[in-house]
This record gives C-alpha cells, structure tokens and sequence, in this order.
C-alpha cells in the first residue's frame, strides 16, 4: 500500500508541470464552469414562479421581495418578463459551457503534448538496458493510446469535476429550500448509487489493465508484420501472420468486451436509480398537491422534480468519470512506471572531451541480467593505442558487439573499468562522450527524409562537399548520383527503397561526416562484395588517419590488414595479435580462415566447372 502511495505521488510529481503554458485555459475551464452551473440551477426556480405567479396565480404565492407588486399584478407581462429573464439565462449558461469546453480542450490537449514530450525525453535518456526492459511496441502505445486517456481524464477533471459537483451542491440546496421531506428522496437513493460504483470500480481495475496489455500485444504484432514485411513475403507466411493478427485483435475484442460491460451496466443501474427517484417525487409531490396540507404548488413541485433530476444527474456523472478514472488509472502506472525508470547510464557534468581515442579495458566484465551468474563478458583486459586499426572476430554469441557498446556507453561494465584517452568512460558527458564515437551497425537506421539529411545526421552544419567526400570514401557517391534527385532522393522508412548493401554505405558514410576520434565498424560491410569492402577500408585510412578504428567483422580478409586482431570466444578474449602471429598461436582464428579461404577455392572451384 505505501508503495502504491508512493508510486502515485511521484506519478502526479511529473504530470503537473505537464500543464506549463496552458494554465490559464486550465483554470479558466473551471470558472466557466462555475459560471454555467450556476446560471443553470436559476432556470428551474424562475420556471416556478412563471407557473405558480403567472399561470396558476395561487393566492399565497407572492414575489413582492423579488419583483414589483405592478410586474405581478400583470400575468401577461409577468409570464413574458420572467421568460425573457429565462432565456438570457439560458444562453449566458450555454455561452459560458461552450467556454469552458472550449478551454478544457485547449489545456487538454497542450497537456498531452508537454506529457508526451517528456515521456520521449526520458525514453531518450534511457540506456540500452532500460530500454531492454520495455518492448517497442508498448513504448509507443504509452506515448500514444496512455496519454490519450490521461488526457481525457484531465480534461474531465477541470470541467465534469467541478460542473458536478458544484450542481449536485446548488440543485441540492435549492431542492431543499422548496421542500425538504421530498428533496431527502433523492438521499435515499445516494447510498444505492455508491454501492453500485464500489461494486463496478472492483470490478474494473482488473479487466482494464487486462485490455491495456491485448493492446500491446495487437501493436507488436502489427510493428513485426511492417517491419519483417518483406521476410514475410519471401516466406509465404502472409496466412501465418494474418492468423496471428486476428488472434490477437479477438483477444483485444474480448478484453475490451470484458471491460467495457462496466460501462454498459453502470449506465441501466445510475438511470434506473434516477428514475425511480423522479417518480417517488412525484407521486408524493402530487398527493401533497392535491390534499393541500403543506402548501407545495405545481411549479414548485416542477422545479423540485427539475433539482432532483439535476443532483441524481450530477451524481451519476461523477460515478460514470469514477469508473472511467479506474481505466486511466492503469494507463497511470503505466506512463509512471516509464517517467519512474531509473537511468542506469548517466553523465558526469564534465567538460572533457575525447582528444586521441585511446582505449583500454582493465578486467571488464559485463552482464546483461546484472548478475554474476550470467556474464556475456568476462574479465576483459584490451589496450588500443590512438589511430590504430584494430579488427573483432569471433562466433555468433562470442560478445563482439558487447563489448563495443561499453565504449560509447550504451551499457556499464559490471565491474572493471573502461577507459578512453586514460580517463574513465563515467567520467565523461554522454555528449561528449559520443560526440567522439561514431558507431556504424550491421543493419544501421535510416530515417525518412532525403539522403542529404540523412547524412546530415553525422554533422548537421557539413558542408556539400564534406558530405559528398565522406558519401565517395564509403563508395556510396556513384550510386547516389545515379538516382534522378542525387542527394536530394526521399527516403522511405528506415531506407526501404534501398539494397541492404546501399543503407550500410550510407550509415558509413553518416559516420564518417562526424570525423570522430574513435569509429567503431559492427558488420557493417556484410551486405557489400569484397572488392567495395576494400576500398570502403583504404578510403577510410585515407579519411580518417588519425581516427581509432574497430572492425567487427565475420570475413577474415576485412580484417587481416589491421594493426591487431581481437579474437573472441564465448565472452573472452582469445588472443591478440598480428594476422602473422594468431596464423602461428591461434587455433580459432587459424580454423576460421581455413575455413574461409577453403569456401573461397571451393566457390572457385565450382565456377569454374560450371
């Protein structure tokens, strides 16, 4: 329980300042409102008098305090006075609601775009393991369908919430200064109206975070379809995957089915509630009327039926939005539980920057679990010298890319440490950290837009000429220029109207805009034949000279020129060395390259017999 407080207190912590910038309309909402209300609870009382003074002219009715006794003597002019008086009311009632609305939708919709400003914020702070612990597809839906319903509920809160239950208090009091043994029908049935809430909101919370997790596993359904689209394709899965989807969206239909009964029952119980109220009013109204013993009148009982109708109304608004508030509550832990995660990778506030790009891992080891048990790497000890060529070979699994990713920060060593320039990678800003890494992926990400802005990403202030350099040294200029818009060709997402071996020359290039002091290359040549592999890496010696260089690569010959080779083998380091001296003290890496160059012959081989 104190932990649910907790969470909740932190959760309202992040949400308020959401509303910077759209405090006035946030606050105007509510006094319109106000205004509204209180216009509308004058109609019923003047709706009486017209009745009881102006039609039925009951003897004992008097409104000497309220109008003149020439105005009441008039039933005409009386009716016509009070009903002009009525319609004013009416329409600055309507005028102020259309405010109010109108206010509550601006703060309301300027709130759920500061909310999901900071949710993108934070996602973006997030380090590869904090990310780890979300999936894509339920990221997106709480920066989308979550913050809908957040933003709902806030706008609700600013306008029902105080329309409510200020009208339940104004209708209650007025219906009680007409007659106060028929207005407590109306506190009778309060206590059946709560219960049935309390049965409801038991009932709710549990099928609406249900309905909220089909959600997320409808969107990653979808998320995998689009993006694997062309696996899909290849492997005639279309009926496969079409299955899954419908199983999924058939799970969403009944959890929201589940979930939205609530909704479907509460609307029969509330109304049937308000009714029978309404009729005990009038059934006893009438027979006071009629008898004559307490003096009630007929528009008096007209507008108390009015009042009722507006107290049981008003409460069956604040049970609806209690209801709902049960919804949004779990959209509510789930935004909390995302502004909540603690970073794992944070910045110092530091000024140093990467200057050669030196690299040293002192006993690194690392695990994705955290835990000692499990350990992608273990006790790592590896020294680059600035400007030096250094390759990464292994299996799959062996932790190339793990180990990479400690440079620039991505993940933390579990313990060890990792250095570059001699100083401890925690030391350094993220920026600048990165600002000095330039990390190339094997299926590196483009984005939508042309390719000039693509590249841009590198160095956003690049010259043409820097950008067309840096596109010719990762042999992507000829292709570019071959397209109708050269540079200026759009892009579709993520590149898809590219080969695979085009975006990964694109990404190198991106990459060599920046002219970092460090350039890590993870597979990122597999999809291009060996001759461009070739001369992507003379071009980037010419390039980048005194740039650090780390190859991961499966083929031997993208490595066999550097400086040195790191072999790994299941989270160790094998052996370093020259292509000469692992060729002499190497058993992995001597049965790679065998295994190589014998896959080469026998292509060859086979070439030429055909």
């Amino acid at each position: 329980m104190g932990d649910s407080i907790k969470k909740n207190k932190g959760l309202f912590r992040h949400l308020l300042p959401c509303i910077k910038g759209f405090w006035l309309p946030a606050i105007l909402s509510p006094i319109a409102m106000l205004l509204e209300v209180s216009m509308e609870v004058m109609i019923p009382k003047f709706m009486s008098a017209i009745v009881d003074g102006g039609l039925y002219r009951y003897e004992d009715y008097s409104l000497s305090e309220y109008f003149s006794q020439e105005l009441f003597s008039n039933p005409t002019k009386f009716v016509l006075t009070l009903g002009t008086i009525m319609v004013i009311i009416a329409l600055l009632s309507l005028g102020f609601g259309c405010v109010g609305a109108r206010a509550s939708a601006l703060a309301g919709t300027g709130f759920a775009m500061n909310l999901r400003r900071k949710l993108l914020a934070k996602i973006q702070d997030f380090s590869f393991a904090n990310t780890d612990k979300f999936s894509t597809s339920s990221l997106v839906m709480r920066c989308t369908t979550d913050v809908n319903a957040v933003q709902m509920t806030f706008q609700m809160i600013i306008r029902m919430m105080v329309r409510a239950p200020v009208m339940l208090i104004l209708a209650a009091n007025m219906a009680f200064n007409i007659n106060i043994r028929l207005a407590l029908v109306f506190v009778v049935g309060v206590p059946f109206l709560i219960f049935s809430l309390l049965i409801l909101l038991r009932k709710a919370k549990p099928r609406f975070k249900a309905m909220l997790k089909k959600y997320d596993s409808l969107n990653s359904a979808v998320r995998e379809n689009l993006v694997a689209s062309r696996v899909v394709k290849a492997y005639v899965r279309e009926d496969y995957e079409k299955d899954k989807f419908d199983n999924a969206a058939k799970e969403l239909k009944q959890s929201q089915l589940m979930a939205e009964k609530i909704f479907t029952i509460a609307g029969p119980i509330q109304m049937s509630i308000m009714w029978m109220c309404t009729i005990i009013v009038l059934l006893l109204g009438s027979k006071e009327i009629i008898f004559g013993n307490t003096g009630l009148h007929t528009g008096e009982l007209i507008s108390l039926v009015t009042y009722t109708g507006q107290v049981i109304g008003a409460l069956t608004t604040i049970s609806f939005m209690t209801v709902n508030f049960s919804r949004t509550h779990e959209s509510l832990i789930r935004i909390n539980q995302v502004m909540n995660e603690e970073i794992d990778v944070v910045g110092a506030d530091t000024d140093y920057t990467v200057e050669s790009g030196s690299i040293d891992f002192n006993n690194v080891s690392f695990s994705y679990s955290g835990s000692r048990d499990n350990l992608a790497l273990e006790n790592i000890d590896l020294h680059i010298k600035a400007g030096e060529t250094v390759g990464v070979i292994g299996s799959t699994g062996d932790g190339k890319s793990t180990l990479v990713s400690l440079i620039p920060r991505f993940y933390d060593a579990l313990s060890g440490t990792v250095c570059v320039d001699g100083r401890d990678v925690r030391e350094y800003s993220l920026k600048h950290l990165r600002d000095g890494v330039s990390m190339v992926l094997q299926n590196g990400s483009l984005f939508s837009g042309t390719i000039e802005s693509n590249l841009r990403w590198g160095n956003d202030h690049a010259s043409r000429e820097q950008i067309e350099q840096a596109a010719q040294a990762a042999q992507a200029h000829d292709f570019i220029t071959s397209f109708p818009d050269g540079y200026n060709t759009e892009l579709g997402q993520s590149g898809v109207n590219l080969s695979g071996g085009q975006k990964q020359r694109l990404c190198i290039a991106r990459a060599l805009i920046k002219e970092p002091k460090i350039l890590i290359l993870d597979d990122s040549t597999s999809a291009v034949d060996t001759a461009t592999d070739r001369k992507i890496r003379g071009a980037m010696r010419s390039a980048l000279p005194n740039t650090t260089k780390i190859i991961i690569a499966q083929r031997i010959a993208s490595v066999i020129h550097a400086d040195k080779i790191v072999v790994m083998d299941k989270g160790h380091i094998s052996d370093v060395g020259t292509h000469q001296e692992l060729m002499q003290r190497s058993e992995i890496y001597r049965d790679v390259y065998e295994a190589q160059i014998n896959g080469q012959d026998s292509q060859q081989g086979g070439e030429t017999d055909a």
